[in-house]
């Protein structure tokens, strides 16, 4: 009896309302989630921005390859060691002010060997 119940799970075919096809198969969401490069792999590029910001300066750090959780945590270091705050999404990590040659001191110690700055 459970196992039918696991079978029929309505959770698992959400967006499908019907199918004529006798022969059809839900496709679940299995996506595989990427890794994250070694550091000493990642080629990271930091420079400073202040398009659509209102003219305010930011640093940006773009390039990065991996999961959005270790993209939040290096985030999160280089914000907590230039004092200000920002945000990481979609593989670029945002730094309010102009801390380019900081963030590019900081990512190097790290272990970023390839970062470079870009203007």
């Amino acid at each position: 009896m459970a196992k039918k119940a696991k079978e029929n799970d309505w959770k698992d075919r959400l967006n499908v309302v019907y199918s004529t096809n006798p022969d059809f198969k839900y496709e679940l969401d299995d996506e595989e989630e990427q890794t994250t490069l070694q550091p000493s792999q990642q080629r990271l590029r930091v420079q400073l921005d202040r398009k659509n910001r209102g003219g305010k300066v930011v640093t940006l750090v773009t390039g990065f390859i991996g999961t959005e959780d270790d993209l939040k945590e290096l985030g999160k270091f280089l914000k907590s060691k230039c004092g200000v705050g920002g945000s990481a999404k979609d593989g670029e990590i945002i730094v309010q002010g102009d801390f380019k040659q900081k963030v590019l001191e900081l990512l190097k110690k790290e272990g970023y060997t390839q970062t470079k700055t870009v203007g």
